[in-house]
């Protein structure tokens, strides 16, 4: 994906640097139990960093400190903060465009936070373990782009468009919730019968993102002319590395469908392509198409 004609946001919160940790005399959370919160947040229909912020401090016995390096605004000078600045500043004009037109709403800008390690959100405590995630209460984006070299090294899948589709993933979600989608599914999944249903509700929020994410690449590539079958393939093999059936499959050796969150592979490269092909929100109607 070419990215040089792409419009660098200003709207970046850089808190990278000495990055952000918990240092507890207690001892702090270890990687699998980090993993098992996640699980369960994603299961309860919980975000993550709550129940991840509040066993850090459990785990600090309440002595720890939270040590976070300053952050700094405006776009970052580094090539990957750069280039995270450039697909985001594109998200921007895309959805102040498409937004207005296709929904009758006003786009307004997030805020990308990024960060190393650990950092604070409106959500509670964002980790990198948790990977990249939107949180409605303070309308930004979180990334630690550590989250790049993990889709490369343990999902097999990585290249410029593959980043670009994760981040307008996120930014879907913003999306979602300027139409007023994210506070119905959050009470649709606090009166679910049960742990099923909630999830199922989930799977379909996750892939309406996938899809936006799609109409976002379609309206891109009209303005620039900037991506090829490489790149489709690049977010395609992303896509499905991050299936909820594959990864627990890898994980434990089965997939449990009632437990999924994400969506299969073949769900989410299935809702990829049709944002990608149509450049349509309606198109992307997950709660009334299959």
């Amino acid at each position: 994906m070419r990215e040089d004609d792409l419009r660098p946001s200003e709207n970046i919160e850089d808190r990278r640097g000495g990055g952000g940790r918990f240092a507890a005399r207690g001892g702090g959370l270890g990687i699998g139990a980090v993993l098992v919160l996640t699980l369960i947040g994603w299961a309860l229909g919980i975000n993550p960093a709550t129940l991840i912020g509040g066993a850090e401090m459990v785990a600090g016995g309440g002595n720890g400190a939270y040590q976070s390096a300053p952050a700094r605004t405006g776009t970052p000078n580094d090539q990957v903060g750069n280039f995270v600045a450039r697909v985001l500043g594109e998200t921007e004009d895309v959805w102040s465009a498409v937004l207005p037109a296709q929904a009758n709403r006003q786009y307004e800008k997030p805020i990308l936070v990024l960060f190393s390690g650990a950092t604070r959100s409106g959500c509670g405590t964002a980790q990198s373990a948790m990977g990249p995630f939107y949180c409605p209460l303070d309308r930004k984006l979180y990334l630690d782009t550590s989250f790049f070299q993990d889709m490369q090294r343990r999902f097999g899948g990585g290249g410029d468009f593959a980043y670009a589709y994760v981040i307008a993933h996120e930014v879907g979600h913003h999306v979602q919730n300027l139409i007023g989608l994210l506070p119905k599914v959050q009470r649709a999944q606090r009166d679910a019968p049960d742990r099923a249903t909630a999830n199922a509700i989930s799977v379909r929020v996750e892939l309406m993102a996938d899809c936006f994410a799609g109409v976002w690449a379609n309206k891109m590539n009209q303005r620039h002319n900037n991506i090829d079958e490489n790149d489709v393939r690049e977010a395609v093999r992303a896509a499905s590395a991050i299936g909820d059936d594959r990864l627990e499959r890898q994980s434990q050796g089965y997939a449990v469908p009632d437990s999924f969150t994400h969506g299969t592979s073949q769900q989410r490269v299935h809702w990829l392509t049709t944002g990608l092909k149509t450049g349509s929100m309606k198109a992307c109607d997950t709660f009334q198409r299959q």
